[in-house]
């Protein structure tokens, strides 16, 4: 069984700390992570199982916030440390989306339904207050956002939310 990272999932909204939980394993059972934006990262380490070929599950509150990072998007990794020469193994790497980065005081998402006659300006003005704050939407979700003019009906978006 391979390393996984079962939270947070592929596009997830995170904040500070990045909450990541999986099942795991490596040598000496230590396990490594990193969240990073290719411009700056945050690492640390944590045991998990027993000891080497131990699968556990793994929990970890990764502090971010000294991080400067300048994009939206994050990878959030889970590796071992190999034993032989030092290199990265048995890597995980999870996209995710920083919510700090899009709104001031981000403390969590709400999701909205489109509907038909939605637009991303009419939902901004629904959840800010402020139609000219779509942006932050099409920021929060990259994989369903291409074009700020097009969305559709059915699509699930989540707006995230700050104080």
């Amino acid at each position: 069984m391979p390393n996984s990272i079962q939270q947070p999932q592929p596009f997830d909204i995170v904040g500070d700390p990045v909450l990541i939980a999986g099942v795991g394993q490596g040598f000496e059972a230590t396990l490594n992570w990193r969240v990073h934006d290719g411009h700056d990262e945050r690492t640390g380490f944590f045991n998990v199982g027993g000891g080497t070929g131990e699968h556990g599950q793994f929990q970890v509150q990764a502090a971010i916030g000294s991080a400067a990072f300048q994009l939206d998007r994050l990878f959030v990794e889970v590796f071992e440390e190999s034993a032989q020469d030092g290199s990265e193994i048995n890597k995980v790497i999870v996209p995710v989306i920083y919510g700090p980065r899009i709104v001031p005081g981000y403390v969590g998402s709400r999701l909205h339904l489109v509907k038909a006659g939605d637009t991303l300006s009419k939902i901004a003005q629904q959840h800010y207050g402020d139609s000219g704050q779509f942006q932050r939407i099409a920021r929060a979700n990259p994989q369903l956002v291409t074009d700020p003019n097009v969305i559709f009906p059915g699509q699930e978006l989540k707006v995230p939310i700050g104080t």
